[in-house]
């Protein structure tokens, strides 16, 4: 195959799952994951402190209003899910949908864009997806996982989460059955919030890259419905993430 010849099915899709990749081993990074997610991260929420310096006491404008709803629907969630007192909750479950919205957004992009105009900069291939990376979906999940463990011992002290450990559910006597469960409960947290993220986005973002493989006539007519089904699908993925962490942090901050 010369230089100039196009790429096969299985290259063109392994050139686009592919992360561009630094290091190795454990001190590798995957460069495009992290400047995207960082770059999504300071434009989106730069956005919204400068909406809400401007924000005024009157009839607020289109954009004001916006944010505004998109305010008052993660409050009202946080409202009727979180039976804690916390100061932390709103704003995290915030942040979390927001830039996992956003994050997933990038697959509505089309498939070649961002490739090409990386390319022009002399970059050879650059994952556009974040959350088509495992690494950045459980360094997310992680996170949660430690604010659970954090309030755990806070709110119920070393003493009274030892004991809810290896007492619940079935009593003291069965201690160390409560404590197997209690693990697999708790790892299972962070694992089922990342693969769900993850394999929902990876399998989406796979479709588009099929599709992209089809003739252009072929492209439009299967391609425009996707997108808008796709929407669906990132908006409920950061909607999942987003409420699945203000219940777990909710349990934390209960006792049995």
């Amino acid at each position: 195959m010369t230089e100039s010849a196009a790429p096969s099915s299985s290259e063109y899709i392994h050139h686009h799952l592919t992360n561009l990749v630094i290091g190795k081993g454990f001190w590798s990074f995957d460069i495009d994951t992290l400047v995207t997610s960082a770059v999504l991260g300071l434009i989106v929420f730069g956005f919204m402190a400068s909406v809400a310096r401007k924000a005024t006491s009157g009839v607020p404008g289109r954009t004001q209003a916006a944010v505004e709803i998109l305010l008052e629907m993660v409050q009202t969630q946080v409202r009727d899910t979180f039976h804690g007192e916390s100061g932390i909750v709103g704003p995290l479950a915030l942040t979390i949908f927001v830039w996992v919205f956003c994050l997933n957004a990038m697959d509505l992009l089309p498939v070649d864009l961002v490739s090409l105009l990386m390319s022009s900069v002399g970059v050879g291939h650059w994952k556009a997806v974040p959350t088509t990376d495992p690494n950045l979906t459980f360094a997310m999940s992680i996170t949660v996982f430690f604010l659970i463990l954090y309030y755990n011992f806070k709110i119920k002290k070393c003493g009274g989460f030892m004991r809810e450990v290896f007492t619940v559910p079935f009593g003291a006597k069965l201690a160390p059955f409560n404590l197997l469960f209690r693990l697999i409960e708790d790892l299972a947290k962070p694992v089922s919030l990342a693969l769900r993220l993850f394999g929902n986005m990876y399998a989406g973002e796979m479709v588009f890259i099929l599709i992209a493989l089809l003739p252009p006539y072929l492209q439009w007519v299967l391609g425009a419905p996707w997108a808008i089904f796709h929407i669906l699908i990132i908006t409920l993925q950061a909607f999942i993430f987003m409420i699945l962490t203000i219940i777990y942090l909710s349990m934390a901050h209960e006792s049995h």
